[in-house]
């Protein structure tokens, strides 16, 4: 698994793809943050937090991971070494995980920089009672339970065709709906007591980000991101 894993790495790193995602990815949240006028601008919200950031952040990953991990498989299943692959002294739970988790590492890589924005907003506020640092932690917690998610989708999606933009179109869409989907099915109304929402991974990700883990959200975060690995997985071993 360590093997792949790295190979991963390597591969995001010897091309530009990795670091033009982290670039991007950067840029993009740096200018609706700080530079870009309108309600998402820190610098003009009038009180120093990182609502914003938690905000628009789950919308970038929807449209960044699915670009991230439409490679994993189908260029290997385009170029046919999905069979080579399989021809390793390895699992198949290996291959995924490796590749699962070398995708995820990029991720995570890409969020660190962002930490100094927690830096920046606590010179803003002047004084730490003013800094909600318990939000602040619950939504990073939040952020790295949904990438691990969405990673989960993309993956999958990526052993539906040989076609990456094909891939990354099917992860763009099963992302949406998975993040926002059933939140708009619950606006139209819900089933008893039961809300519809909250089999959405809106829903869960609003819950952390109060500052409160509960462990019926990890539960949930964590049951997504198994069952669209086993679907992967699933997938992956009915490949020739």
């Amino acid at each position: 698994m360590l093997a792949i894993l790295k190979k991963e790495l390597n591969l995001f790193f010897a091309t530009p793809i990795g670091y033009l995602v982290i670039a991007i990815f950067l840029l993009i949240n740096g200018l609706f943050l700080w530079v870009f006028k309108g309600d998402f601008n820190i610098l003009n919200a009038g009180f120093a937090d990182l609502n914003s950031f938690f905000f628009i952040t789950p919308w970038f990953f929807i449209f960044m991971i699915p670009a991230i991990t439409m490679r994993t498989f189908s260029d290997e299943i385009r170029l046919g070494t999905i069979e080579i692959i399989k021809t390793k002294p390895i699992s198949s739970w290996d291959i995924i995980l490796g590749k699962y988790l070398g995708s995820l590492l990029l991720i995570l890589i890409a969020l660190l920089p962002t930490l100094t924005y927690v830096y920046t907003v606590f010179q803003l506020a002047g004084t730490p009672n003013s800094v909600d640092f318990g939000s602040i932690v619950g939504s990073y917690f939040g952020l790295l339970f949904l990438a691990s998610s969405i990673t989960a989708i993309g993956m999958f999606s990526s052993t539906l065709s040989d076609n990456q933009i094909v891939a990354f179109i099917i992860g763009l869409v099963l992302s949406f709906f998975m993040f926002y989907g059933f939140e708009a099915i619950g606006d139209l109304g819900s089933i008893g007591n039961f809300e519809i929402k909250n089999l959405g991974l809106h829903a869960r990700f609003v819950n952390i980000g109060r500052g409160i883990i509960d462990t019926k959200d990890l539960v949930y975060f964590l049951s997504i991101t198994f069952f669209f690995l086993f679907l992967t997985k699933t997938n992956f071993d009915l490949k020739q």
